[in-house]
């Protein structure tokens, strides 16, 4: 069975992240940081793995989502060895 993969996001070369507020127990803070990768989930049968893949950009500097989607497949690729190899599983129940 081939290893699919989605995208989770859309890449802007900008993320938001939450972390907790120290001075606010239970309130969480919003900051926005560049990013030069994507979120993207793998999927094997049950198994659902998520990680980020560094995108990759043309000569001039630009995002190239073309040259990104490659390089997402070449990683689900290596996913797949570790999937067959029990590096990574689905989580027990």
């Amino acid at each position: 069975m081939a290893v699919t993969w989605t995208k989770l996001e859309t890449f802007t070369g900008r993320r938001s992240i939450e972390s907790p507020d120290p001075d606010n127990e239970g309130q969480t803070i919003t900051t926005e940081g560049t990013c030069r990768d994507i979120k993207v989930k793998f999927t094997e049968g049950s198994i659902n793995h998520e990680r980020q893949v560094n995108v990759c950009y043309d000569a001039d500097g630009a995002y190239d989502e073309a040259a990104t989607d490659l390089r997402i497949a070449e990683v689900a690729a290596g996913v797949g060895h570790k999937i067959a190899a029990g590096v990574i599983s689905a989580p027990e129940e």
